[in-house]
């Protein structure tokens, strides 16, 4: 039974056959043993044929299909052309060596053509990727090397860039730089105030923000100099004009020790680094803000920001987040917690990083463990819809947010919440409108020619016809009243009518009232055409 083996390099497909391999025998050893010399290896395997890729782009996609498992149209032209047709019916006298199970079911299930992939043929496989330039007499020494690390780097270039869309990166490093600090400023600022203390130690009651003791020590500096004419600067730190006085009073009582001009410097310079912290801090949260209503809108909006960055980055990425079940998601950043309680089988957690919710804070302690469950589903609704749709929009995540706050007040209050089914149409309903509305606005505006005087006047002429719409509601409510009482004529009229019939009575007086009524409606009906066709003719 011929062998013929499939080799996709990064220049193009080849194809080996496989002579005499009844003398080598189906022995991997000694198939290991014979690949390194080429002579030996050269007299089993021949090229029967190679394909060379057309461009890079070419040899891109044909890389990432084979990486799926995907049979291409071009390999599919190769296999057909160069190998020997299958019949039905009949078994084939040839098998297909190929490294990737995956690509050899597909080939099998589209051509017919049987495919194997054990350690045998991964041996040989090796022994041509080994001697593959001295194969393919057209390739010069290096273009291979050059072939391949063009290759590598546009393939992994492009299974990066799906992370570069979804921006999952940007926002697990701005949650982690946020978290270390809030730890390092908040030990700075212990440092400034442990620091200062021994100067001015009065000051520590009387400020109890850090970032505003920090200001306050940068401004003093030597409470010595502090007089009363600085109360307004102070004010305008403090905010209070009180506790700028009492800073004032407590500076002049003061029974700190004095410090040197060196050491005031140091302690300046070092509340204001910390000053800097913070600062930094308050833009890297907007910064993260921003990035989760661009990432993750409706997870933001049901949990928040914070929170929902933290679970982003626990899971690795928003990918991996929306795969999660909400029972995993649940106790995202609680495993120690978890498998120690599996350990000494006690009662695991209820809840990890979805603790700092607001929600779970405002449910009873009874229904701490019923409501993290219930958010926990809501959070993978939302991280599913942000990872999977198209279109970023805020919808899913209010609606959701809506549901969670009925679930608390049915707990507390008993009051029965909305169905799901009912909510979920009310948030595609409004995702549908926010999409008109964004439709509407993209709309450019011709601010020129005639063809804005025309839209000026049909805008003017639709403004009174609203006006005159809202002045006459009650008129068209009139309207409406009469078509009913108009209904429930005809409807008498034609019992009558059947009456009449059904005890031989002459019906002509009523087939005269019919004749009257349809020419009314006819009159009626002539008259709003001819309104109707006005109203185009002035519009024109």
């Amino acid at each position: 039974m011929a062998l013929f083996l499939l080799y996709e390099s990064a220049s193009g497909y080849a194809l080996f056959e496989a002579h005499g391999l009844d003398e080598i025998g189906q022995n991997t050893e000694a198939v290991r043993n014979s690949v390194s010399d080429l002579n030996r290896f050269g007299k089993v395997v021949k090229l029967r044929s190679f394909n060379p890729f057309t461009s890079a782009l070419d040899a891109l996609k044909q890389c990432n299909a084979i990486s799926e498992g995907l049979l291409t149209d071009e390999l599919r032209t190769v296999l057909e052309t160069n190998l020997p047709k299958v019949k039905e019916g009949k078994k084939s006298k040839f098998s297909l060596g190929v490294s990737d199970p995956k690509i050899g079911s597909q080939i099998a299930e589209v051509t017919k053509i049987p495919c194997q992939g054990n350690e045998f043929v991964s041996e040989l496989l090796r022994g041509v990727r080994l001697h593959f330039d001295k194969f393919v007499g057209d390739l010069k020494t290096g273009d291979l090397e050059k072939a391949q690390l063009g290759l590598g780097h546009s393939y992994s270039r492009a299974k990066v860039k799906f992370n570069v869309n979804r921006v999952d990166n940007m926002v697990i490093q701005a949650i982690f730089l946020l978290d270390t600090l809030d730890k390092d400023i908040n030990s700075f600022s212990m440092r400034v105030r442990e620091w200062y203390s021994w100067h001015f130690p009065e000051l520590v009651k009387i400020v109890n923000d850090n970032y505003l003791y920090a200001k306050v020590a940068k401004f003093i500096e030597d409470k010595a100099k502090l007089a009363e004419d600085k109360i307004p600067e102070l004010t305008d730190i403090v905010g209070d004009e009180d506790k700028a006085k009492e800073i004032v009073e407590a500076a002049k009582a003061s029974m700190g020790q004095d410090l040197s001009p060196v050491d005031l410097i140091n302690v300046h310079q070092f509340a204001q680094r910390v000053m800097d912290l913070s600062e930094y801090r308050r833009k890297l949260y907007d910064y993260l803000v921003a990035k989760m209503n661009d990432i993750a809108p409706n997870l933001a909006s049901l949990i928040g920001e914070v929170v929902g960055a933290r679970l982003i980055s626990h899971a690795g990425s928003l990918t991996n987040l929306a795969k999660c079940p909400s029972s995993t998601l649940q106790i995202l950043g609680a495993e120690k917690a978890l498998f120690r309680a599996l350990k000494t089988r006690g009662n695991t957690p209820k809840y990890g990083l979805i603790f700092h919710s607001s929600f779970i804070g405002r449910a009873s302690a009874k229904n701490k463990g019923r409501m993290a469950r219930y958010l926990a589903n809501k959070c993978s609704i939302a991280s599913r819809i942000d990872c999977f749709s198209e279109r970023g929009t805020t919808a899913f995540g209010e609606k959701l947010r809506e549901q969670v706050e009925e679930r608390l007040d049915f707990y507390d209050k008993g009051v029965a919440p909305r169905k799901n089914i009912d909510v979920m149409k009310s948030a595609i309903e409004s995702a549908d409108n926010k999409d008109m509305e964004m439709e509407t606005e993209e709309v450019p505006v011709e601010a020129s020619g005639k063809k804005a005087k025309k839209k000026k006047q049909n805008a003017a002429d639709e403004g009174d016809d609203m006006a005159v719409e809202t002045t006459n509601g009650d008129a068209l409510e009139d309207e409406k009243s009469e078509k009913k009482k108009k209904k429930k004529e005809k409807r008498k009229l034609d019992q009558e009518a059947e009456q009449n019939v059904i005890n031989g009575v002459a019906d002509g007086e009523v087939k005269k009232k019919k004749k009257k009524d349809k020419k009314d409606e006819n009159g009626e009906m002539v008259e709003a055409a001819s309104e109707t066709k006005k109203k185009k003719k002035s519009k024109s």
